[in-house]
């Protein structure tokens, strides 16, 4: 897909509730990388079809669809205002649900929103997001190769690697990047996010408006730009880049999305030293 969604565009109030599973470092999560984004199979008791979720750590906590909540059964949680961007929806917290993706247990709770028109825009049901909630205090390895999410009890950058600061924001994680040789700015670490940037600037031309609409953004059709985008040492030229007047979350300067960090074999995203680890092809 061309536009990104990182939905849950959403700052919640009640991340702090929030409970992650507890992998062990031996464990992984098989996922498939599909329309610019990570599919992973929750298993649940309650459903005999695996669930389809959304690695996404754009999104503060983790999701389930309120459609899927109802076809499971389950208790929809006491209904809660959640402010989004330029919108704010209603939802339900907590949703208590023991799943499982591959052999890691999942976290507990869930915030209840309806995906229903971010499902329709795929080629399969959205069911969830897992969200930053999840990766907290942990090391988990991105393999774009072997499409695996490995769970480490840390990592020795090599020198080929690109080794960048994290920095949190809210319940997620930023990184420093250069946008056309400008200064360092510090966009949103989003694998929520298909497309390579999405860039709060008022300094570039832009292209022509994307022709699909940003469903994160209250529908809202993206001015695109193509620029140069530095992380570390490692230049990448003519990136398709969506553009912003205004910030999609306060302090950050925009998204780093999945066709950026999918030209690498690893991604490394440690928590626990507040590192991203960029591992080349």
């Amino acid at each position: 897909m061309s536009f990104f969604w990182s939905t849950v565009l959403f700052c919640f109030v009640l991340f702090n509730e929030a409970q992650a599973a507890s992998p062990t470092a031996n464990n992984g999560i098989p996922f498939e990388y599909s329309e610019g984004f990570l599919w992973v199979q929750v298993e649940v008791p309650q459903s005999a079809r695996p669930l389809n979720f959304l690695f996404d750590t754009g999104a503060e906590i983790s999701v389930i669809n309120a459609d899927t909540v109802k076809a499971l059964g389950l208790s929809a949680g006491k209904k809660i205002h959640v402010q989004g961007v330029q919108a704010t929806t209603a939802g339900h917290w907590p949703v208590r649900l023991a799943a499982k993706a591959g052999n890691v247990n999942l976290p507990s709770k869930y915030l209840s929103l309806d995906l229903s028109q971010l499902s329709h825009s795929c080629s399969r049901p959205l069911d969830g997001l897992l969200g930053a909630d999840f990766i907290q205090g942990k090391v988990v390895e991105i393999d774009f190769q072997s499409h695996l999410l490995r769970f480490r009890e840390g990592i020795s950058p090599a020198k080929s690697d690109i080794d960048l600061p994290l920095k949190v924001s809210g319940n997620c994680f930023c990184v420093p990047v250069h946008v056309n040789n400008q200064k360092q700015q510090w966009v949103r670490l989003d694998t929520g996010c298909a497309t390579a940037l999405q860039w709060v600037t008022a300094d570039v031309g832009v292209g022509t408006q994307s022709a699909i609409p940003a469903i994160g953004l209250a529908g809202l059709a993206i001015p695109q730009a193509k620029t140069t985008v530095s992380l570390g040492e490692k230049q990448f030229d003519q990136v398709p880049t969506g553009i912003h007047r205004r910030a999609i979350f306060a302090g950050e300067s925009g998204l780093l999305g999945n066709a950026l960090l999918s030209r690498f074999k690893t991604v490394t995203i440690d928590t626990k030293s507040a590192h991203l680890v960029l591992s080349p092809l």
